[in-house]
């Protein structure tokens, strides 16, 4: 206990250093300079008006800080990097919403107090509220749309859609949420672009999902080929590389003849991977495994095109009379 609260004496004191001293030098401008032999009470007066900016925004900086310092404390025991991460990035998207909402707040209820500390705002906040019915009229149309992403944000937190680290297709494009605000979400596509979603998107638009409930996802792969293949040798080679590769999880093996057209075969290979991302791995080496495969035992097999010419014979016989018959005329 004694080593661990020496860690978090070195680890996290160090954030209240600046609000600390912020503190003291308001308290000594508010409460102590008057002590001081100065004369100009307009001077004194600006001087106790900065101190109490100097006391707000410390204490909202310290309480800003302690927050963030809880959230760390409480996600250390949730790591998001293991494989079986649900329950971690429930908590981790849960709590970073929690936190902009908290910070949201006291930065806005600091602000609001320190304007309040000036007479001419305070006399426009006083004719505001005089005509608040059509002040509130202008101020909620104007902040319609963003006062409706913020509860999207926060209904984001509670209904959990989403959540960090998850797999989601949007708008045709694959890709993990890396960031989640309270006004937008932020989707890394898989080939490294930034995909900004505003946060009510979520609930008014249809999106795919793929670790909603767990990572685990079936892959498929499909070859196309002439009528004459080996099924059960397919099979068997479609086993034989699942379990030479440590991307099958081995749940899932399965090969299935899908269609039947009018110039080859579709068949199906159905297998299963810890995630999305393996999934993808593994159906492109069962995908050019399968392909040599074919290319090596059964070239045959391979897709063509038949063309078949009835009455050759006779047709060639046609000519050689007319030919003859040309000739003895002339």
């Amino acid at each position: 206990m004694n080593v661990y609260f020496k860690i978090f004496k070195m680890k996290y004191l160090k954030r209240f250093v600046m609000p600390v001293l912020l503190l003291l030098a308001g308290i000594f401008l508010k409460y102590f300079l008057k002590e001081l032999d100065i004369s100009d009470d307009e001077f004194v007066s600006s001087f106790k008006r900065v101190g109490s900016i100097l006391l707000i925004v410390s204490l909202s900086w310290a309480a800003i800080a302690f927050i963030r310092i809880i959230k760390q404390i409480f996600l250390e025991k949730y790591d998001v990097s293991k494989e079986n991460n649900l329950r971690s990035r429930k908590f981790q998207t849960q709590f970073n919403i929690l936190e902009r909402i908290l910070v949201f707040l006291i930065v806005l209820i600091s602000i609001g107090l320190i304007l309040m500390l000036f007479d001419e705002v305070k006399r426009i906040g006083i004719s505001l509220f005089a005509s608040a019915g059509v002040a509130g009229v202008i101020i909620g149309l104007a902040a319609q749309r963003v006062i409706g992403a913020v509860l999207a944000g926060i209904q984001i937190a509670i209904a959990q859609p989403i959540r960090l680290d998850d797999v989601v297709v949007i708008e045709g494009e694959w890709g993990r949420i890396e960031e989640i605000t309270l006004t937008y979400v932020v989707v890394r596509i898989w080939d490294q672009r930034r995909l900004v979603v505003p946060s009510p998107y979520f609930f008014e638009k249809t999106f795919q999902n793929w670790t909603r409930t767990s990572a685990e996802i079936l892959g498929t792969v499909f070859i196309y080929t002439d009528y004459h293949v080996s099924f059960d040798a397919l099979r068997k080679e479609l086993t034989r590389l699942l379990e030479s590769t440590p991307l099958w999880d081995k749940r899932v093996n399965v090969l299935q003849v899908t269609d039947a057209k009018q110039n080859s075969v579709e068949v199906r290979a159905l297998m299963s991977a810890k995630d999305s991302g393996t999934a993808w791995d593994l159906r492109v080496f069962i995908r050019e495994k399968l392909i040599e495969f074919l290319q090596k035992n059964y070239p045959e097999s391979l897709p063509r095109t038949r063309v078949l010419i009835e009455g050759k014979e006779n047709i060639l016989k046609d000519e050689v009379d007319q030919t003859e018959n040309s000739a003895e005329k002339e």
